[in-house]
């Protein structure tokens, strides 16, 4: 197995393997920077780009010095690949180059916990699809009754929304609870104030490289190609604001007050070892949506974790994996662009809520607690079916590889009170 001269703890979930980007900066230097994240230390490649550790990559061209990652997510995979190849080299136990020179080494490895992480990207257009079978039949049962919870177009389709990229934060982050119009029982007139149904949803979200031609969409085998990384979303929500707006729309203010990304972007390439079948899907997708992969999706373990104000430790409260999906990051991309519309490096593309069969894996407190009807009790006895202020909630997610873990950190927030109404 693989090493890396910089310590890496066997649960740290970013050993040599893994090496996800980021953007940080620090209270020395405040101005954001792409780095790479090794154990408990970031990879300055800005000061590495200048000191010309990529130029067999791009030349005299500065790729990596930027304040986002856009440029470099826009130059495509062999460009990725290049660099990867680049940092394990120097990372790796049996390079003297970084290892045995202690003022490079100063320079360029900062203490992750010293660092302030930004958004990776910029991230101009964010897309949110419903991609769990799970969680639609869940929602569905709750809101149409079993014999239609489905809707017909689901099996045939990747249904998704166009979501608000402006309040895109990246974690850790405060939560402000939002303001809006409800109508719980029904009434002639509705009632303005805070939401009283705070909710997260455990998904994962794709942020695309190369983009494609207006116009001319992308082939569902080619799709991988235009996808730079993953990376762990919250898409915040607050239901009885959705339960009243929805029709015939969908959501709006209900989900656009915040959504939370993780810092750090797991490279396609360090996920390609756990890619894995997914469900079998039926009916047969049409022919643009068919995908000839016989591992189209990845075995990735996700968890949510709960912490109340009394609370010193943090509950589990569910348990799922990405390869529940219904519909692959490549469906949904092909079906996203089969109409011409052209995706940009930098956008978002999120899972949809990951929910498995099992009632301990549904990634949402509406399904979790069913939508009020049986809360959860958490370990101190209090009890939860929607989100209270001062809750914290955190996302984790990562694949076991063998001696290793390829994982993606925390994507945490916390649930602050609504301004007055």
């Amino acid at each position: 197995m693989q090493r890396s001269f910089v310590p890496v703890a066997a649960e740290s979930h970013f050993p040599i393997q893994n090496l996800p980007f980021g953007v940080f900066s620090t209270a020395e230097r405040p101005e954001p920077r792409i780095g790479v994240r090794i154990g408990d230390f970031v990879l300055d490649l800005r000061e590495m780009e200048h000191r010309g550790f990529f130029r067999d990559v791009f030349g005299d061209e500065h790729v990596l010095c930027k304040r986002s990652l856009n440029k470099f997510m826009g130059r495509g995979r062999e460009a990725w690949r290049a660099v990867r190849r680049t940092l394990t080299q120097l990372l790796s136990e049996d390079c003297a180059t970084l290892r045995d020179d202690a003022a490079l080494r100063a320079a360029v490895l900062v203490p992750a916990e010293t660092v302030r992480m930004h958004l990776p990207c910029e991230i101009g257009d964010y897309t949110d699809f419903y991609s769990s079978r799970e969680h639609a039949t869940n929602v569905g049962k709750m809101f149409r009754g079993e014999a239609n919870a489905l809707l017909p177009n689901w099996t045939w389709l990747p249904v998704g929304y166009h979501g608000r990229s402006s309040s895109i934060g990246v974690s850790p982050q405060e939560i402000r609870r939002p303001l809006g119009q409800s109508n719980p029982k029904d009434e002639p007139t509705p009632q303005f104030g805070p939401s009283r149904m705070m909710d997260f949803e455990l998904e994962v979200g794709a942020l695309i490289g190369p983009g494609n031609a207006q116009g001319e969409p992308i082939p569902v085998g080619a799709a991988l190609d235009h996808v730079f990384g993953l990376v762990l979303v919250n898409d915040w929500s607050a239901r009885d604001i959705q339960k009243w707006e929805y029709v015939p729309l969908g959501p709006f203010l209900a989900k656009n007050f915040a959504t939370t990304i993780s810092p750090w972007v797991v490279p396609m390439e360090a996920l390609a070892p756990f890619a894995c079948a997914g469900p079998k899907q039926e009916p047969e997708p049409l022919a643009y949506l068919r995908d000839a992969s016989a591992a189209p999706t990845f075995d990735i373990r996700l968890e949510a974790q709960l912490r109340t104000p009394t609370m010193r430790e943090w509950d589990v409260i569910c348990r799922t994996n990405f390869r529940n999906l219904y519909w692959s990051i490549a469906q949904q991309v092909a079906h996203h662009t089969v109409g011409g519309c052209n995706l940009r490096p930098g956008d978002l593309l999120a899972s949809g809520t990951i929910s498995g069969a099992a009632a301990d894996s549904y990634g949402s407190l509406l399904e979790l607690a069913w939508r009020g009807e049986r809360p959860l009790t958490l370990s101190n006895g209090e009890k939860r079916a929607s989100l209270q202020d001062g809750d914290e909630l955190t996302l984790s997610g990562w694949c076991d590889g063998v001696g290793y873990r390829v994982g993606f950190g925390e994507c945490s927030g916390r649930i602050t009170p609504a301004l007055s109404g």
